[in-house]
C-alpha cells in the first residue's frame, strides 16, 4: 500500500511520513512538547509544518506509566478547540487524534481529523463503529492492559509472532466494522521491557507481513534515555539513531517531537536506499 485515504485524499506514504506531536496537556513525559495555549499550538503548528511534517498528531492525555486519567469531556474541552483552530489555519495539513475515547474520536473529526490514534487497540467499545463512520485513517496500536497496568504486563510466548497475532485479529475487528484504511503501530514502549523494545525495533522488517503501514512511535522514550543514563530532554540523539533504523527495517511513518530532525533523517535514509 502506497497511500492512505484522509477524507478522500490520497496521502503517499512511498517517501516516508513525518508526524509532529502537539500535547494539550502538562502531564506529557516530555516538557517541550506540553502546550496550553491556542497561540503556543499554532505556533507549534506552524514550526512543524514549515520543518517538513505531514500529518499533525493533537493528544490531550498523556499515557505515560503513573499518568493521571482524565475523562472524554475534559479530554474534548482540552483538544477540540485546538484541532479547530489548527484545521483552519493550516487546512493543508492532515490532523490526527490521540485518544482512545469513541467520543472524542468522533468529535474531533467533525472538527477536522482524518486520522484516530488509538493506543488502546479499541478500549472503547463504540470505537471502531466512529472511526467506519467518520471514513477516518485508523492507528491500530499493540498494548497490553492500559496505561496505569501496562508496565507489569510485558511477557510473551514470542513476541513478534504474538504481536502479529494481535494485529490480525484486531484488523479484522476494524475491515468488519468498516474502517477502510489501518495503519500498524506495534506499541514501542508500551507493555514492553527495554530489551523488547530494541528487539522489536530490529525486526520491525518482520511486520511487512502485515501488508499495512508501520508507524513507529518511539521520540525521546524512556527506553532510548534509560539506556543512555540520560533523560528525556537528552535523548534525541538516540532517537534519531533508532529512527535511521526504523526507516531502514521498513517503517512509513515517525511520530516525532522533532520534526525537523526526522526529516533529514529520511532524506538520509533514502540515500542509502
Amino acid at each position: 500500500m502506497n497511500f492512505i485515504n484522509v477524507k478522500g485524499n490520497l496521502v503517499s506514504i512511498e517517501t516516508p511520513l513525518v508526524m509532529g506531536i502537539i500535547n494539550i496537556t502538562t502531564d506529557s513525559f516530555y516538557v517541550e512538547s506540553r502546550h496550553s495555549t491556542i497561540d503556543n499550538v499554532l505556533l507549534t503548528a506552524e514550526k512543524m509544518i514549515e520543518d517538513g511534517a505531514s500529518i499533525l498528531d493533537i493528544g490531550g492525555q498523556s499515557t505515560r506509566p503513573g499518568s493521571t486519567v482524565i475523562g472524554d469531556d475534559d479530554e474534548c474541552n482540552a483538544i477540540l478547540p485546538a484541532i479547530e483552530a489548527i484545521a483552519k489555519r493550516f487546512p493543508q495539513i492532515v490532523i490526527s487524534v490521540d485518544t482512545y475515547y469513541s467520543k472524542v474520536a468522533g468529535l474531533a473529526c467533525d472538527a477536522g481529523a482524518g486520522i484516530v490514534n488509538d493506543i488502546s487497540g479499541g478500549f472503547d467499545e463504540n470505537m471502531f463503529t466512529t472511526v467506519a463512520n467518520k471514513k477516518a485513517v485508523y492507528i491500530l496500536m499493540h498494548i497490553k492492559g492500559d496505561p496505569s497496568t501496562m508496565h507489569t504486563l510485558n511477557s510473551y510466548n514470542n513476541i513478534v509472532p504474538d504481536i502479529t497475532d494481535y494485529m490480525v485479529t484486531k484488523t479484522a475487528s476494524c475491515r468488519q466494522a468498516g474502517i477502510k484504511d489501518v495503519i500498524a503501530d506495534i506499541g514501542i514502549g508500551f507493555s514492553k521491557t527495554l530489551e523488547d523494545n530494541y528487539y522489536l525495533l530490529n525486526h520491525l522488517d518482520e511486520f511487512k507481513v502485515l501488508h499495512m503501514p508501520l508507524l513507529v512511535g518511539i521520540s525521546r522514550k524512556s527506553f532510548i534515555y534509560k539506556l543512555l543514563q540520560t533523560d528525556a530532554a537528552n535523548a534525541l540523539n538516540g532517537t534519531s539513531a533508532l529512527h535511521l533504523l526504523s526507516l531502514m527495517k521498513g517503517a512509513n511513518l515517525l511520530r516525532v517531537h522533532d520534526v525537523k530532525e526526522a526529516v533529514e533523517i529520511i532524506k538520509i535514509a533514502q540515500a542509502l536506499g
